[in-house]
């Protein structure tokens, strides 16, 4: 599969799991760092599977700095900081936070000259921001003033977020495969969670063991996100990857509805309406400039 929409849509929806799948785990008891240890350490050894089975194993220059450094800026600090600000600033508006990163994404991108958008494509991140705002504002984001603090860190959500989108295009080592590379990358980002968990609040994993369940759905989830994440890096490019955080805010709405019982009010449906725009502007930037490039 190396058709930009529609790996981007598995790749939102796997991702878009995340943030309830967290929440709960999180009230259950479980260190941030540790359940983002579970999404790295279970997707890098899924994906290693994979890539022994589908993929060469030439010698890449490179390659482990390219790992250590990705896993650093890509994992380590946005989910550490996502998993650990949910209970404090609420998924709402982590959410908001995770759909800024498309903006610093294209902002980087056309700073550093690493496949900056076209403006058509700029039209698609701007019109998907909008409509990832009204979906998350209609459904509230129940931030307590207290923690401003909290949020204040989250800021940097979205900054690590761009620059690891921007990163793993401008430095993709030449030869590398997407599997292999997507596997070193989560496997070199649980070493550094691990000393940040127990920094944090010790490295206790008994609180997943209550949790099976929840373990086994986010496994799945993160597999599946990370199977689809490197390719559609490396055929969509920084900026097309970065609105993942649009189609995961569709999805909150999917799970509402089917799950938990909810209903929308219209601005919701406007929003989602606004994010189908906004991809389908970008996906059309995306096939132009594939025939520019032929």
């Amino acid at each position: 599969m190396n058709k930009p929409l529609p790996l981007l849509l598995v790749t939102g929806i796997a991702f878009g799991c995340n943030f309830p799948l967290a929440k709960l785990a999180v009230a259950a008891g479980v260190n941030p760092a540790i359940w983002a240890i579970v999404i790295c350490l279970g997707a890098g050894l899924a994906l290693l599977a994979v890539a022994n089975l589908f993929e060469d194993a030439p010698a890449v220059p490179g390659i482990f700095r390219y790992a250590l450094i990705s896993g650093f800026i890509s994992n380590v600090v946005p989910l550490f900081l996502t998993f650990a600000a949910i209970p404090h600033i609420g998924s709402g508006l982590a959410a908001i936070l995770v759909a800024l990163s498309p903006v610093t994404t294209a902002l980087l991108s056309i700073l550093l000259k690493v496949r900056p958008p076209t403006a058509l494509g700029l039209l698609g991140i701007g019109f998907g921001l909008a409509g990832a705002l009204l979906i998350i504002i209609a459904r509230n984001a129940g931030f307590d003033a207290t923690e401003t603090r909290w949020l204040l860190l989250a800021m940097l959500i979205p900054v690590f977020l761009g620059f690891g989108n921007v990163y793993r295009s401008w430095a993709w080592p030449r030869g590398a495969g997407p599997m292999r590379l997507g596997a070193m990358v989560n496997l070199a980002a649980v070493l550094p969670l691990a000393v940040a968990g127990y920094a944090w609040n010790g490295l206790d994993p008994w609180p997943l063991l209550g949790v099976p369940w929840l373990v086994l759905i986010q496994l799945a989830a993160s597999t599946v996100m990370y199977l689809t994440f490197f390719r559609l890096q490396a055929v969509g490019g920084p900026t097309y990857l970065s609105q993942i955080g649009y189609v995961a805010a569709v999805l909150s709405v999917a799970i509402g509805m089917l799950f938990l019982g909810e209903s929308f009010p219209a601005m919701v449906w406007a929003g989602v309406a606004v994010v189908a725009i906004g991809i389908g502007l970008s996906t059309l930037a995306q096939v132009r400039a594939a025939r520019l490039a032929r």
